[in-house]
């Protein structure tokens, strides 16, 4: 059964994760598509229509991909290094990214699925075992704090009325990309408590 390309826009529109593999990998002639889905986010009678909904979709979405990373990180070959991740092809250059910042320790780069107006993902170049935070070893402070260090000031350039620095961790922390990384938020109010 054919669906009507409303009706697609709308369900794109209530998954931020297929709003951001839609925009990523769809072909140049459905470029206008990401200011339609806006359109549709920012529409009252969709946000009447979705409630609440569009947030549960979208947090039962990223807690299913969180859950499936985790089962594909433990079921790896057990080195500790975890399975390739989307970060390696960034990094090769084979993926390309909107690159804000990069030194030979991290690189800092626009999220495809931004969950707020400025989401900047900061990542060590060199994963070495940087799976997640709770695999860092005392080696890797240095790593650790120039990471830190890389999203402040990233956010203090692009978000200079406050930010907020996110490193999800494991299967409950949500943690969908087993190569650690930092999510810079801001350009709006965030709430609080976030989860």
């Amino acid at each position: 059964m054919l669906m009507s390309g409303r009706l697609v826009q709308i369900l794109i529109a209530s998954s931020p994760r297929l709003l951001g593999y839609a925009t990523a990998f769809a072909p140049p002639a459905v470029a206008a598509t990401p200011s339609i889905i806006n359109n549709l986010h920012n529409n009252k009678a969709t946000r009447r229509f979705f409630g609440r909904s569009t947030s549960i979709l979208a947090m039962s979405d990223e807690v299913a991909a969180a859950k499936e990373a985790a089962s594909r990180y433990k079921s790896s070959d057990g080195d500790g290094a975890g399975p390739p991740t989307v970060f390696d092809k960034l990094l090769s250059g084979e993926w390309p990214c909107k690159k804000v910042h990069e030194d030979e320790i991290a690189l800092a780069f626009r999220d495809i699925n931004p969950q707020a107006p400025v989401h900047i993902v900061v990542i060590p170049k060199n994963r070495d075992g940087l799976t997640k935070l709770s695999n860092a070893r005392e080696d890797q402070k240095d790593v650790l704090g120039h990471l830190m260090y890389v999203a402040q000031m990233v956010g203090k350039k692009e978000c200079p009325d406050g930010f907020r620095i996110v490193i999800n961790d494991g299967e409950h922390g949500a943690q969908s990309v087993y190569h650690l990384h930092l999510h810079v938020m801001g350009g709006r109010q965030m709430g609080w408590p976030p989860g």
